[in-house]
């Protein structure tokens, strides 16, 4: 597929929005279709896009920690997995990448106690209702992520991400200090990650 080589990801950074739905429209088409590697792909140049796209409304929002921006990236990457097969073809996948991404975002804003009302509204994503989750292949699938943790880990995902508790109520819940539950949140997320993204490449 043309501009989708090894150097794919470094490429997406440059493309104007409407140049990267090009790309990336029918890689995503193909993953949906089960080619591995086009999902690979799609991932890999996806996430270099919205690490940047993170790394400045976070910047706009006050938050200017690292860690911060890589959680929310990850959180995205699992709602992109998990709300794969609920994409309307007949939308752009980058808007709907962009939409997820947002709304991730808001959720972390929130979490953290900080008033999202004046969040900026980013220059590339269209403003699109949030996506449905895929349902209960969906849900088996982050239950069998959330398994692969600790249990600790778990617990403080489930707490925080899920139920919506302070990284600070669950660190108080769980007798660790807030800045070691958030590396555990961070790690547990990643290694949720990459388990999902490797049952949907193999």
């Amino acid at each position: 597929m043309r501009g989708m080589g090894a150097s794919a990801p470094e490429k997406c950074l440059a493309l104007s929005l409407d140049h990267l739905e090009t790309e990336l429209r029918p890689v995503f088409l193909a993953a949906l279709a089960g080619d591995a590697v086009a999902y690979r792909r799609f991932l890999d140049a996806i996430s270099m896009r919205l690490r940047g796209y993170l790394r400045r409304m976070l910047a706009r929002a006050g938050r200017n920690e690292p860690g911060e921006v890589e959680d929310v990236l990850q959180e995205t990457l699992l709602s992109l997995h998990l709300a794969r097969q609920t994409y309307d073809p007949s939308s752009p996948v980058t808007a709907w990448a962009h939409a997820i991404a947002r709304h991730r975002l808001i959720d972390h804003l929130r979490r953290s106690g900080r008033h999202t009302g004046h969040l900026p509204l980013d220059d590339e994503a269209f403003r699109l209702a949030e996506p449905q989750d895929g349902g209960a292949d969906a849900r088996l699938d982050l239950e069998r992520a959330l398994q692969v943790l600790p249990e600790r880990t778990r617990r403080l995902i489930g707490q925080v991400k899920l139920e919506g508790a302070s990284v600070a109520e669950a660190a108080r819940g769980e007798d660790m200090t807030e800045t070691a539950a958030k590396v555990a949140i961070h790690r547990g997320l990643k290694a949720m990650a990459r388990f999902l993204m490797r049952r949907a490449t193999t």
